[in-house]
């Protein structure tokens, strides 16, 4: 026996089915970039905002001050970002009030490790890096997956274009695939002018990354700060 389908089920069985898609999470762009020397470390980010094709601001750093030897540079999804941040600044002012002093680099580290673990599953969509001055007054830097686990390193580039920075730094810092170079201290000037250099070049390549860096500088005297214009298109 034949069923009789109506016409306005038939059109509707017609189009198919229909998928919805909702993601709690959005990629607003934006590099970061650490390097460590011997007595100093270098953190920088770009200022640029953005969401697809559209910039939503032309100011916004990823690199925030936490203690007087201490940056760290965040990007990913900014409202992730936000609250990270906001978390982790709360966390050292209860650290301060309790034992009367900043946190140390390294403990800051491991205590960010810790945050990122806790979220493991709901995980806060960032990159992170920090930088600072470890017990011995040596630059350091700290890398971290989305999940918290991290280790120290001289160098490292995440964010939208750190496939582009990461290349760069390895062949000018790590002196990776050149053979018979002499290896020279890592002075301050040159890791400046190497951070300009290579965020530069990632402008010219990737959309999410421009306008401005922003560049901290940590030594024993605290952290300056300085910014260099980047392309605007």
């Amino acid at each position: 026996m034949s069923v009789q389908v109506p016409p306005f089920a038939r059109s509707q069985n017609a189009a198919g089915p229909k998928q919805r898609y909702f993601s709690p999470y959005a990629f607003n762009g934006g590099t970061v970039m650490a390097i460590a020397g011997e007595d100093f470390a270098v953190i920088a980010s770009d200022t640029r905002l953005s969401e697809g094709f559209q910039i939503h601001t032309r100011d916004n750093p990823k690199t925030y001050s936490l203690t007087n030897n201490a940056v760290l540079g965040c990007t990913g999804f900014h409202g992730d970002v936000l609250t990270l941040t906001k978390v982790i600044e709360a966390r050292l002012k209860m650290f301060k009030n309790e034992h009367q002093k900043e946190m140390s680099c390294s403990a800051i580290a491991a205590m960010l490790s810790t945050i990122l673990y806790y979220r493991r599953f709901f995980p806060y969509y960032v990159y992170n890096i920090l930088a600072g001055l470890d017990s011995e007054g040596k630059g350091c830097v700290f890398s971290y997956d989305p999940v918290g686990s991290y280790e120290r390193e001289s160098f490292r580039a995440a964010g939208s274009a750190s496939a582009m920075l990461q290349p760069l730094l390895d062949n000018q810092i790590g002196y990776k695939n050149q053979q018979n170079v002499e290896h020279l201290p890592l002075s301050r000037d040159k890791a400046v002018n190497l951070v300009k250099d290579v965020f530069i070049s990632a402008a010219e390549r990737d959309i999410y990354t421009g306008d401005e860096i922003i560049i901290n500088v940590i030594d024993k005297d605290g952290v300056q700060t300085n910014r260099f214009p980047l392309r605007r298109d």
